[in-house]
Order: structure tokens, then sequence, then C-alpha cells
């Protein structure tokens, strides 16, 4: 909690060249990249860092494929060349993987039609994946067994990008890097209004903690609220052109379906991409798509219902799966960029998750609307950009400032960890060596770790069972990460909650001494929270 309290005090004290409101993906970019190439920036959320939209992704990173439907052929070439951008940026997180898409009888095209699509995807992506192949109905039965080919014409296989760990993990890394370049940054601080005057904004914020409030100032103002761009807006007497639509998407977390490592792709009922995608331990399946007037969503039985009767109808499982299943549900909306009235005259599937920035030269405002995780390097540039274009010069405009470090700091780490045979120690439970973890979450900073675990090898012991976090990782979470809530930690800064049933998490004999050492006095009382809170 030091970290947050100092941070605190710094909002309180200084003044910034630029303000972000919004921790979400859009927002950590644009903090990451603006504080790279020299501005002093500042960051705040009302909640916890991507503890909104940027937490209920399917942890795709893709190209965009059913957007060549609508022939947007220029978004599609964008979305793959961003793509090819994170995979070469962060080769330990953005990886490729497999889609193993079936297609039934009676579909609006043929599977032959489709793979050619999936050449041209392939094409239009440089050639960097694997290439596309063709697949029989007895290719794909022998080739994943639990797939239901009854019906079937065929399919094709093509490769995309998945995330590794959970999407709100690589959105705090943004966050953390930020930070690690002066951006001061915190988590569950609201705007709550704001003005320009004398070329300065001033923000009246509250600390939703404490409840404190008092006042940020800065010369730009970049509205990153997400699904909430159009309420902060009106707070701050913001025109624009385009506004948000709205729709959710559910999926539901059950235990591994199949052993091997691609994403089964189908098309649901409704006509939309459907998945199976592997989440370490667990199976994520969905998405719906369902059209919201508010930012705000639940999972509802229709819900439930809609992904269990498409997953169902196309796997041969030993049981079918039910409710009971369900380890873990995600729900949220997709903000949707549209001007005017398009969102009401276009096709509902078919609206894309293309970004667009609107900048008010005359108050130096900046609002992002739309976007997804694949574009969001493109997000952090264009930000910067658009700044320069207001007068903010970054001191260091080249700076690359995303991206893993380079393969001889890597190199480098994993020498260190044979020497100390780090991967001996590491968990039966874990689904991966413990150097490939650690690097992948942590970058250079792992090399903390292993300092650590040399002097006390307990310090890889796990604290929770099947959680695949170590003690060592939980004591550099609470110096380095800002968790201010248990939920923070359980949801967002690792995948616990994703993958372990609550009341395991609730009787796991390491869980208390978890939260000892990330909120020393207050232990108790955010254990009881979390709880309280998750059970309503």
């Amino acid at each position: 909690m030091q970290l947050r309290d100092n941070n605190l005090s710094k909002l309180r004290r200084f003044s910034f060249d630029a303000l972000v409101i919004g921790g979400g993906v859009n927002g950590a970019v644009s903090a990451a990249a603006m504080s790279a190439r020299g501005l002093k920036v500042a960051l705040i959320d009302r909640g916890d860092f991507a503890g909104f939209t940027s937490q209920e992704s399917s942890n795709l990173a893709w190209g965009g494929i059913k957007y060549m439907e609508t022939y947007e052929f220029g978004l599609v070439r964008k979305l793959c060349m961003s793509r090819n951008k994170l995979m070469r940026s962060y080769p330990s997180t953005v990886q490729e993987i497999r889609f193993f898409t079936t297609i039934k009888k009676g579909f609006r095209y043929p599977p032959w039609f489709l793979y050619l699509g999936g050449v041209l995807y392939w094409f239009m992506g440089n050639g960097f994946t694997r290439f596309p192949h063709y697949l029989t109905p007895e290719r794909i039965g022998r080739e994943e067994p639990i797939v239901n080919t009854e019906g079937s014409t065929g399919g094709f296989e093509y490769s995309d990008a998945f995330l590794h760990d959970n999407d709100a993990r690589f959105v705090f890394n943004f966050i953390r890097r930020a930070m690690d370049y002066g951006c001061i940054a915190a988590n569950y601080v609201e705007s709550v209004s704001a003005r320009w005057a004398d070329r300065i904004w001033t923000i009246d914020a509250r600390d939703n903690i404490s409840g404190e409030e008092f006042q940020i100032s800065a010369g730009l103002l970049v509205n990153a609220c997400g699904p909430f761009v159009d309420e902060h807006n009106r707070l701050t007497g913001q025109t624009t052109k385009c506004r948000h639509a709205f729709s959710k998407g559910i999926h539901l977390i059950v235990d591994r379906i199949t052993e091997n490592k691609r994403v089964l792709t189908f098309f649901a009922d409704d006509g939309r991409l459907f998945f199976v995608i592997p989440m370490g331990p667990k199976t994520c399946i969905g998405t719906t798509d369902t059209r919201m007037e508010s930012p705000y969503a639940t999972v509802t039985p229709e819900d439930r219902k809609f992904v269990l009767d498409n997953i169902n109808a196309r796997l041969r499982l030993p049981q079918p799966l039910t409710e009971s299943d369900v380890v873990a549900e995600r729900c949220g909306v997709r903000p949707l960029a549209v001007q005017g009235d398009n969102g009401a005259k276009t096709d509902w599937l078919q609206l894309s998750r293309k970004h667009v920035i609107e900048v008010n030269a005359e108050t130096r405002h900046i609002s992002i609307f739309g976007g997804k995780l694949t574009d969001c390097l493109n997000v952090g540039d264009e930000i910067c950009q658009a700044a320069a274009a207001l007068g903010m010069y970054p001191p260091y405009p080249d700076k690359i400032w995303y991206g893993e470090p380079p393969n001889r700091v890597k190199e480098e780490f994993m020498h260190q960890a044979r020497l100390m045979d780090l991967d001996s120690l590491t968990p039966p439970s874990s689904s991966e060596k413990l150097s490939t973890r650690l690097w992948r979450r942590y970058a250079a900073h792992a090399f903390d770790l292993l300092e650590t675990i040399r002097a006390d090898p307990r310090q890889a012991e796990l604290l929770i069972e099947n959680a695949e976090y170590l003690r060592c990782e939980i004591e550099q979470a609470a110096r380095r990460e800002m968790v201010t809530k248990l939920d923070d930690f359980l949801r967002r800064r690792s995948k616990i909650s994703l993958v372990v049933r609550r009341d395991k998490i609730k009787n796991a004999q390491g869980l208390l001494e978890a939260c000892r050492i990330l909120f020393g006095d207050e232990a108790d009382e955010k254990w009881a929270e979390y709880f309280k809170e998750t059970s309503a």
C-alpha cells in the first residue's frame, strides 16, 4: 500500500503535462508511451487498473478475420500488422496458436471458400504465421476426437495469437512500465469534475478508498475511460462526433476439455464465431454478443444456457457440461465506436472494434473510443502524436516504449536460473517451468525473484494450491503492483480466481498469509471484504 500512498501524495503536490483518466488498455498504453518519451504523466482509475472491460476479453490477439466478411480489408490488414508487432515485441507473452474451425452443413459459406479466405488472411498478415490447412471431417475427427463432426462438411486451420497469462496482467504491465518511466499512477481515484481555464485542466478527484478529495492539474486531459468515455465527456462538456454502443460478451471457464493447445472455433447459433480457448489448467468458452444500453452487464441464465447449449452441441463430451461445471465466469461490454445513428443502422454482429481518437485542440482534450487489445501499441503511438500536435512535444519522440528486454537479458536470466537449478523447484501442479513463467510475467524484474529464492528457497513455495503464484511473487506484488483490494491480486495481477473455485480459494491455508504479505495489519479486513463482495 506504500506505493499507492506515495503516488497519492505526488498527485496532490505536482502538476503534470498530461493526465490520463482510465487504467484499461487504452489508458495504460497512453501513459506508458507518453511517460517513456519524456512527458510528465499522471494516471488515475476510479476502480482497479484493467478492472472493467480490459479484464473480460477472450485473451486473444487476433487480426480480425471476421471483418473480412464485411470487406473491411484495410482494418484486417492493420490488425494483422498489429498482431505481428505484439508477437515480435512480447514473444514470451503473445504467442501463435492454431485455430481449428469446423463448418456445419447449411452454413452460409462452404469450407473451401472459408479456407481460401484463411489463405488470403495469411497473405494479409505477410505470412507471419504458419500457413492455413484445409480440414476434412475425417481429419477433424482424428486430430480432435471431442469435436462433433456429425453434419460437418469440413473446416480449416489457421493461426492467430493468444495471451499466455490473462489480459488484465498484460494491461497492468503497461501501467507498471509507465511508473518505471516516472508516471504517477493510482487506482481507486475518481475524477468527479474538471475545469479548463488558463490553458490548464484542474480535476477534482476523490480517493474512493478513504473518501478524501483533492485536485490534480495537467496541461492535457486524455479520456481513456473505456465504456465510460461518453459519461466523462459529459462531465467535462466535450462534444464529439463519435459515441459508444455496447455489446455484452460472456465466457464460462471450466476444467480443461482437451490436452491439445489450440483454439477450437465454431459458428454459434447466432452466426458469431464461438471459441474453446486454452487457459492453463482450464478452458474458456464463449462468447455471446448482446446489444446493451448500459456499460454494466451481468451473466444471465439465458447467457449460460446459450454458451452451454452451443458447446454441448458441438463437442462429444463424456457428459454434457452443466452450470455445476463452471469454475468462473467472465462478463463485460465491448465499447464499439459509432458515429451518429450508424450503430442502429448497421448489422449488430458486424460492428468492428476499430478505435477512434478525437482531439479538441481548443481545450487540449483527447477522447479514445473503441479499440481492442490487438491494436494497443498503435493507440499509444497515436496518443503521443496527438499530444505533440497540441503542443506537448515529448523530449524523446523516438523512444521505443514497449516490448520485452533484448534476448541477451533473457539469456542471462535463464543462465542464472540454470545455475541455481530453479526449475527443480517448480511445484508439481504448475503448468510450465518456473524459469519460463517468471520471465514472462516480470521480464527484467524477475532477476529480483532469483535473488530472493537464492537467499531462501522457501520463497519458491506455493501459498495457494494450483494458483501458480510463489511466496516471493506475492511479496513483489505487495511492493510494486499497487494491490489495494484482494480482488486486485486474485483476479487481475493473477488469474487465480479464474482457475480456482471460490470455495477452494476461501479454504486455502495460505490465503491469509498471502493477505498478510499484501496488506499487513489490514489482512483480515481485506479477506472479509473480498468474500463479502464476491458472494453478493
